[in-house]
């Protein structure tokens, strides 16, 4: 059975990448430093009826995301996919921006990507197994969001966007392909609360989007299946965009 690894599942857009995997039928194991990873688990098992495990891990923490992986190998076998979709923005002026506000930035979307394909990685290449890695970076490694500002966020991103492809073609040889995901403005369960409160933001960035609309978290789920399966097997190294339009314009 093929098994999947989602870091950042416990909620949001990570939880429902893991449900689409898990309704494909592949086993799940969720990584997020939220305390109720374990709950959001048990109810994607009672689900989708898969076998999953819930993990509480800071992907910041190298040591903290290998002894995941092996637990997660312990208990379902070794991932044939990763989907990396733990990550955070702040927003503000640049010139306000703290030097901890800018590291914890880039450490959770950029390093703890890194440590999650490294350790992904490792397993699969041990065993001789092929896999699809699906790095979950933004449009806004692409360009710049407007009237926010982000420039960590942007440019984490746009790192994350070239990691996949500098993985790619380093793994390449061992089967392993390399891809990034860059959504656009996506209602997740946080971004719809703050858009009820918001709802002039919400009117200005709908406004930009061709479609007319922001995207459903479910939106995301047929290009992470695709990626994830043998449909894909020639398909590595890119940033597959999906914004409804936006960054075409």
């Amino acid at each position: 059975m093929p098994t999947a690894v989602v870091t950042g599942g416990a909620r949001g857009l990570g939880y429902a990448m893991a449900r689409g995997l898990a309704q494909s039928g592949s086993s799940i194991a969720l990584l997020d430093v939220l305390p109720d990873v374990a709950e959001s688990a048990h109810a994607l098992a009672a689900e989708t009826g898969v076998a999953t495990i819930g993990l509480a891990v800071d992907v910041r923490d190298a040591e903290q995301v290998e002894s995941a992986f092996a637990a997660a190998e312990l208990e379902l076998g070794v991932a044939d996919t990763l989907v990396t979709a733990a990550g955070i923005t702040i927003w503000g002026d640049s010139i306000d921006v703290t030097p901890e506000e800018w590291h914890r930035v880039m450490d959770i979307n950029l390093t703890g990507t890194f440590f999650a394909c490294q350790s992904w990685a490792r397993r699969l290449i041990r065993h001789s197994g092929g896999g699809s890695a699906i790095l979950i970076a933004s449009m806004s490694g692409h360009i710049v969001n407007v009237p926010q500002f982000q420039a960590s966020y942007n440019a984490s991103k746009a790192a994350v966007i070239h990691l996949a492809k500098s993985l790619s073609v380093e793994w390449a040889a061992a089967g392993i392909r390399v891809n990034a995901l860059s959504p656009g403005y996506t209602l997740s369960d946080m971004t719809r609360q703050f858009m009820d409160a918001n709802p002039e933001l919400r009117d200005q960035w709908e406004k930009l989007i061709p479609v007319g609309r922001m995207a459903e978290p479910e939106d995301l789920i047929g290009m992470v299946n695709y990626l994830a399966s043998p449909a894909s097997t020639y398909l590595t190294g890119q940033s597959l965009v999906i914004d409804g339009g936006y960054s075409a314009i």
